[in-house]
Parts: C-alpha cells; structure tokens; sequence
C-alpha cells in the first residue's frame, strides 16, 4: 500500500474506532443498548479492510480487536482522549480495563477493553467475545495477538492485549520487518547464492533429500486427510550427520531457496544460559515465532543442545536435563521442518533419534564426487594452467567441499595478486596443504 493511502487508512481506523469506543461508553452510562453492529456498513470500513489485508474468515469483531491493539501503538493518549470526551468531569472507569507499562505513561488495552468495546458489561456477551481471545481462537491461531499471562487469581482478560511484533511493523509500515537477533531471539537467517548445481553429495544422500522435498510439497494434503491429521504429528524432523564441510548448512539453505522459506539458524551459544529457565524461554521466542511464519529451522552442531541426557549427580545435571526433555517435546510440536546437523550421530540422545522423520549421513565425497567439485569450482574468470588434472586431484587428496571452495579461493587470490589470468597448480597445491594444515592431517 502506498505511503499515503497507508497514512489515511490508519486515520480512518483510529477514527472509527474513536467512534464505536465513545459511543459504547455514552450509551452505558445513559443505560442504553448498543450494538457493535450497528457500525458494521460504516463507510470507513473498506478502506480499513484494505489495510488490515486480513483472509475473508475475520470477522468485524477479530478485526475490532486488533484496531483496539494497535491504537496506542500510533496515538499514545488515544484511550484518555476518549475517555475525557465520555467523562468530562474525569473519574475512574473499572469497566474499560487498561493497565499502565512499565515505560509508557498512557494506559494500555487489556483484554477487557476490547470486551467492553464488544459487549459492554452483558454477561453472555462478553462470554462471546472471550471465545474470540481464547487459545483456540483465530487471532490466536494466527499468530496476530495474544493476551499477556495474568498472576494466578486475576481475571484472565485483565492481561494486555499483545500484538505479534512483525504484523504490527507490516500494517504500521507496511513492510516486513526481519527479527533482530540477540538474547531475546537467537537465531540468524541464513541465505546463500549457490543453487542445486552447486552442491554435490553422495547419490544416497541426494535421494534421502527428496524425500524432504515430497514432504514440503505434500505435507498440507497431508494434513486435510481425515485418518492420517489424526495419526500422523505434525512438522517434519531430520537429522543431518558427517564431517563438517560436507554440505549440511548448505542444503538446509538451498531447501529453503527452493520453497520460498526462510531458513533461522539456532546460535547456540546464545540459546544456553546459565539461569535455570532462560534456556527454554530462549527457544520457545524462536519456535512461537517460527510456528507462525512457517520457517525452516536448522539447529547447527546440535550435540550441545540435544545431547546424551547424564546421570543426575548435581543440582546442575537435574536441570540440563530437564532442559533436554523440554526440547524434546517442543520439536515435536513444531509443524514445519526442523533439521538438526551433528558431526556424530551417536552424539545425539536415543530419544530424538526415534523421534526423526530421516536420518541423512553427509560422507566425505568420494573420488567422482571431488572431481565434480574441482571442475564446478574453478574462478570464471581464471584459465587452468596447462598439465592440471582436476582428476588426479581428486583421486589423490581426500578433501570435503567446502575444504576444495577455500582451495580454490586462495588459489584465485594468489592470482588475482600477481596480475594473471592463469590459476596455478602450485596455488591449488599450497591450498591443498593448507587445509590438511588445518586439520592437521599428513599432506
């Protein structure tokens, strides 16, 4: 939506928000019947409907809400210049609920303003449009709001209303706003200019893969059969296991390149804390998020999060362990595809490897494998030197992928740095010894 016509939608929900809220108030304290209907051919609904861009299935009453949400994330005083117009003389008024921050000085909606503004203070109705805020309800389910937890004992409704972070940049900005990553959300996207040409593996490997790929394009119909949605848990789960360098990282993203998903990486040290209970918070900020923008989440050198459980000697083992247990049950909610890369399958606890849809082994690439990789490898803009044999290479230095891409980058650098266009064997060789340097493995 352009600039302007956002500017002027958003105007014309305050407004009529504005008008339904003073209305509601007036009558109940006139005692008269109000309905919210009564609003429902207003003319300014249109051009709202325009820029909530919600599906068909909203309806007026969802979408009041979210307006009642977002109103003080635009006019800050907007529910003290309402309530200064119904009440002149000033007062409190329990009824409208509202509650003060922490940082703002304004009141701030809870679930009873938006009962109020739907019901006014009828039992049955308010009843009604509870239902609206409940755990199963479509504002829920969609990840567009929530109601914040209440101290036991409170009224439920009187937690604030809480819209979800990215759809409040959309309709506010009209963008998408990516997460910012940090304690609150430890995990980066992870996105990659290569395509499916680039990547060689095992042909085992590669079959294994499609069968990931079958269940992204299936998985929906899947879940609309009628035996197997009863049955069959949601979400796709896969273990990536072998050597690093060999194309873990590398196809996770490309999956999501080919889908149109974007791919989350878990940074684990920002994931485990030494405060007992921060670590689930952690994941759960990540899997909320995740669950609602049907990303791809891809849990890197995962021993250290889904490890062998230990005995329990100390305070410390109890709640490891616990821990563990929690993310357990929380991959198996998941309803997307989650992949979880390790160096060592035997590393990872018996009780999520039972748990995985596939467990594919990434091998170091054998002799046609790194053949491939050094022809598909080798700089545009550079010409081989004559007596280089690509397949005597392969054949003679065991080395992975990404080990072979390093190669060929310093190779490419020695002889962008002399001027030439020739790449030399002797670099490709020094790479070579590099690497095995580096894994400190006889050359």
């Amino acid at each position: 939506m352009p600039q302007v016509a956002l500017q002027s939608a958003i105007r014309q929900a305050l407004s009529l928000l504005d008008d339904l809220l003073l209305t509601r108030i007036v009558r109940y304290f006139d005692e008269q019947e109000f309905a919210v209907d009564s609003f429902a051919e207003d003319i300014r609904w249109p051009e709202v409907d325009e820029w909530l861009n919600l599906p068909a299935e909203f309806s007026r009453a969802e979408k009041l809400i979210l307006l009642v949400a977002l109103a003080t994330h635009v006019q800050p005083g907007f529910f003290e210049n309402v309530m200064a117009r119904a009440l002149p003389q000033g007062g409190e008024f329990v009824e409208l609920g509202g509650i003060k921050g922490t940082h703002h000085r304004g009141m701030l909606p809870t679930g009873e303003t938006a009962l109020f503004l739907l019901a006014g203070m009828d039992p049955d109705d308010r009843l009604t449009a509870q239902a609206l805020l409940s755990e199963r309800s479509l504002l829920t389910r969609q990840g567009l709001l929530r109601i914040e937890p209440v101290k036991e004992g409170e009224p439920v409704m009187s937690g604030r209303l809480l819209p979800d972070h990215d759809w409040l940049e959309k309709v506010l900005f009209g963008r998408e706003v990516l997460p910012t990553f940090g304690g609150e959300f430890p995990a980066r996207r992870i996105e990659t200019l290569m395509t499916w040409d680039d990547l060689v593996l095992h042909p085992q490997t590669m079959e294994q893969i499609s069968d990931i790929r079958l269940w992204m394009e299936h998985h929906e119909q899947m879940e609309q059969d009628a035996v197997l949605a009863r049955k069959v848990k949601p979400g796709y789960r896969v273990l990536f296991y072998g050597p690093a360098g060999t194309g873990k990282t590398l196809t996770a993203t490309l999956i999501g390149k080919e889908f149109g998903l974007p791919v989350y990486r878990i940074d684990l040290s920002q994931v485990v804390s030494k405060y007992i209970g921060e670590t689930e918070k952690h994941i759960e900020n990540v899997f909320a998020r995740a669950s609602r923008k049907q990303w791809i989440l891809f849990f890197d050198e995962a021993d250290a999060l889904f490890g062998k459980r230990t005995n329990v000697q100390s305070a410390h083992d109890k709640y490891a362990n616990q821990e563990v247990s929690y993310l357990l049950q929380r991959i198996e909610e998941y309803n997307g595809l989650l992949i979880l890369a390790s160096n060592f399958k035997n590393n990872i606890d018996d009780a999520f490897l039972r748990r995985f849809h596939n467990l594919i082994h990434f091998p170091i690439p054998g002799v046609d494998e790194r053949h491939r990789l050094w022809t598909r490898c080798v700089p545009a803009s550079l010409i081989p030197e004559p007596g280089t044999d690509w397949e005597d290479l392969a054949g003679q230095y065991e080395i992975t992928g990404a080990g072979i891409v390093n190669v060929m980058q310093y190779a490419a650098l020695r002889a962008f740095a002399r001027r030439s266009e020739t790449l030399a064997r002797r670099d490709v060789i020094e790479g070579i010894r590099k690497e095995f340097r580096k894994e400190e493995k006889s050359f």
